[in-house]
């Protein structure tokens, strides 16, 4: 329980006003303190020039901790095991999954911002569909992204280079269950139209997740995220859990001991941070201090 009423509002003020994305995580037990890095996968690299205590967590650390270890993601045994959980069954097809009308409505929008015809993709599931329309958005409507350079990435290739631990929060296999395996084959193509019948208004979140994260506002961010258009198209509280709040707690329950073992810089999704379920107030529950580092 809180003890005072002061104490109550700083820390009000601490959790309320989060307008940055690396937090020092320190106290219960911790020799030396660790840092928590939100990423955004649509941000340029030149996020991480404005952030001037970065250079400080990354000195004062000595491994880095990501949602995946990326080499690993990168090895050919486990891209092929993404490709397969990519793969529709053998009985199914995506044609078979809508009616002509929703077929030739996402045929159009694939053909347009992928330049690619939507037959090519006949034994995909919807939801990975649903990832590389999403990514064919943000490079023609996004000025500055780059896939070929992301954030993740470069945390972790510049610990290799200074010869630092690089480690996981999770494995290949679970991300992959999450991505292309949570959800019913009906339910990733009703997303898949969703997303093809409301290509403005992905493009616009797209935007202002961008914007909210290049000026580190993650309450803004996590309002974004949690927006309704009340209907089918809205993720339900089973998808949030599966893609954001289960994922923030097994975190929780596992950074303890990392950052006991060394000091640590935690690099996750932005989005996994704010909020009452998120992973900055699930630190603070069990007795760390953490703080907003600009």
């Amino acid at each position: 329980m809180k003890k005072t009423l002061a104490l109550v509002m700083l820390l009000c003020i601490a959790l309320g006003a989060q307008a940055q994305l690396l937090w020092k995580v320190s106290g219960n037990g911790l020799d030396r303190p660790s840092y928590v890095m939100g990423t955004h996968h649509l941000a340029p690299l030149s996020i991480k020039d404005s952030i001037s205590a970065l250079q400080q967590a990354i000195d004062q650390t000595e491994q880095v901790y990501g949602e995946l270890v990326m080499d690993e993601a990168m090895k050919p045994e486990n891209m092929m095991k993404m490709q397969q959980a990519m793969m529709l069954p053998a009985d199914t097809t995506l044609k078979s999954l809508f009616t002509q009308a929703q077929y030739d409505t996402i045929a159009a929008v694939v053909k347009n911002y992928m330049g690619v015809d939507l037959a090519l993709f006949n034994k995909l599931k919807p939801a990975a569909i649903t990832t590389q329309l999403a990514v064919a958005l943000a490079m023609k409507s996004l000025k500055g992204f780059n896939p070929q350079e992301q954030l993740d990435t470069w945390f972790q290739t510049q610990a290799r280079q200074a010869r630092k631990k690089v480690g996981g929060l999770e494995s290949i296999a679970l991300q992959v269950d999450v991505l292309y395996n949570s959800q019913a084959l009906t339910r990733q193509a009703l997303l898949l139209h969703c997303t093809a019948t409301h290509i403005d208004q992905s493009i616009d979140q797209s935007l202002r997740m961008t914007q909210a994260y290049m000026k580190q506002d993650l309450d803004e961010l996590l309002a974004i995220t949690e927006e309704k258009v009340n209907n089918a198209c809205d993720s339900t509280p089973e998808e949030m859990d599966a893609l954001i709040y289960r994922r923030n707690a097994d975190w929780a329950r596992q950074l303890p001991a990392i950052m006991k073992q060394s000091p640590t810089l935690v690099v996750v999704g932005a989005g996994h941070l704010p909020g009452q379920r998120g992973l900055l107030k699930l630190l603070q529950e069990q007795g760390y201090t953490v703080e907003p580092m600009n």
